[in-house]
């Protein structure tokens, strides 16, 4: 492993139609804050005023990780993120490995995400919920609006995600603010309404919120099309880890605070409801169109990255090199477009098939988080391999002593979050990366064949040996 030689300097030579700190900071934002948070405190619901505490442990183990992607950024600019990191650290297979299993994450996600943004814009179109059809070919609309977006160019995604990122996060930094006025302190009692001890009861709810941090890593992958990458990527990734943060633990408190503990379980808008406990009917109106807006915005940008992530690997030979292929407008609209059209295949699998939507895809949510999980814990590893290569060049032992220990409580913290996913969901994820093997097994065949043709003579040479006539 040469890091020297690997460590590229990703700045691109113009910042025309690249994605610039507040675009990259609206990307890690926008694909952490997305579809679900808006549902999540009716599932927090039954645990009371302890979820705090919960989703306090979970923004440190998130935190944690931002500050390793950061770490690594900053280090090793190059498109891909967790598959370029894991690569460097470990080696092509593991690099392989990695870009497999979140490629198929990021646009199994994306199925799950669309389905979730129909079902809130029933709120607005009531067809949508008396009819299947219609609610399946909406999802799909959705998904080909924002392929056809993506494919316009990475900054037009950009300008995208930064418009739908500040539209979303205006109802909730409203409840997370002046919701804080309506707290009735009566909905914190008990604060452990559970059967649960403290300790469990913390890290069922840690569980749960988890996923609601899966995308922080999310302005390294198009690390080739960032301005001043070194300088903003890192920046990006904490910030917005903070941010999101901070809107994830204040909003949960108001939400508690404002509907009492039965009506918050059963809630199936416990955000939308909350404003109308503030502000009447209205409010709930506005609280369900930024739920739109935010499914859509995390639509988009899980869109950019499923091109991105296939193409870092391909252009390292490690994934069909049809990934590689980038459009005129400067995006790998192939891996783009292909990983819309196997969403488009499970859309309609699923809209045809006997079981319930939220059966499915919730299933589908977390088998993508299973597979986000395990780049993540490579990655905290990573970054000692890459250090240990050349402690020099990354500023010494006693430069790396405090990101070292980061990196190992993020490894410890992924680690307890893939076990926390439950057995079921850790062997079917286990599965679906073991089904990526052979493909890497075909790839080095193929680069077998392509060197021992390069190293066969030309038709029009005898062959070394053969006397020509």
């Amino acid at each position: 492993m040469n890091t020297t030689e690997n460590a590229i300097d990703a700045t691109p030579e113009s910042t025309q139609g690249k994605l610039g700190f507040w675009m990259a900071t609206a990307l890690v934002i926008g694909n952490m804050i997305g579809s679900g948070v808006f549902l999540l405190p009716a599932s927090l619901g039954p645990y009371g005023g302890i979820s705090i505490i919960g989703w306090l442990f979970t923004s440190a183990g998130a935190l944690c990780l931002a500050l390793v992607f950061a770490k690594l950024s900053s280090w090793v600019p190059k498109a891909g993120g967790p598959y370029a990191y894991a690569r460097l650290g470990f080696g092509d297979f593991i690099g392989f490995w990695i870009a497999w299993g979140y490629w198929i994450a990021a646009w199994a996600g994306n199925a799950a995400i669309a389905v979730a943004c129909v079902s809130y814009l029933k709120v607005f179109f009531p067809i949508l919920d008396s009819s299947t059809w219609v609610a399946g070919m909406a999802a799909i609309a959705l998904i080909w609006f924002f392929t056809w977006i993506n494919c316009r160019g990475i900054r037009e995604a950009g300008m995208t995600q930064l418009i739908t990122t500040i539209i979303k996060i205006v109802p909730l930094v409203a409840i997370a603010t002046l919701g804080l006025f309506w707290i009735n302190g009566n909905n914190f009692v008990p604060f452990n309404p559970t059967d649960q001890p403290a300790f469990s009861a913390v890290s069922s709810v840690a569980t749960l919120t988890l996923w609601a941090f899966i995308g922080l890593e999310s302005a390294t992958i198009p690390a080739a099309n960032v301005v001043n990458p070194k300088k903003n990527i890192p920046r990006a990734t904490i910030i917005g880890t903070v941010v999101t943060a901070l809107v994830y633990v204040l909003s949960t408190v108001a939400v508690i605070g404002i509907l009492p503990r039965e009506t918050l379980s059963n809630s199936a808008a416990p955000f939308a409801d909350a404003a109308r406990a503030i502000w009447g009917s209205w409010a709930y109106y506005a609280v369900a169109f930024g739920a739109v807006v935010s499914s859509a915005g995390a639509l988009n940008g899980w869109i950019m990255l499923q091109g991105q992530v296939p193409m870092a690997a391909a252009m390292d030979n490690l994934f069909p090199k049809e990934f590689a292929r980038i459009s005129n407008r400067g995006v790998p609209a192939f891996g783009i477009i292909l990983s819309s059209l196997l969403i488009t295949v499970l859309m309609i699998l699923n809209y045809s098939g006997t079981k319930t939507l939220i059966d499915i895809f919730n299933f589908v949510i977390l088998l993508a988080t299973l597979t986000t999980l395990i780049p993540y814990a490579f990655c905290a590893i990573a970054e000692f391999l890459i250090f240990l290569h050349d402690p020099a060049q990354f500023g010494g032992r006693r430069s790396f002593r405090g990101s070292g220990v980061v990196a190992a409580i993020a490894f410890i913290y992924s680690v307890w979050a893939i076990y926390g996913s439950g057995a079921e969901i850790v062997l079917y994820g286990f599965i679906l990366l073991l089904a990526g093997i052979p493909v890497y097994v075909w790839l080095v065949r193929q680069q077998q064949m392509q060197s021992t043709t390069q190293l066969l003579p030309s038709s029009s040479e005898p062959p070394m040996g053969v006397a020509g006539h």
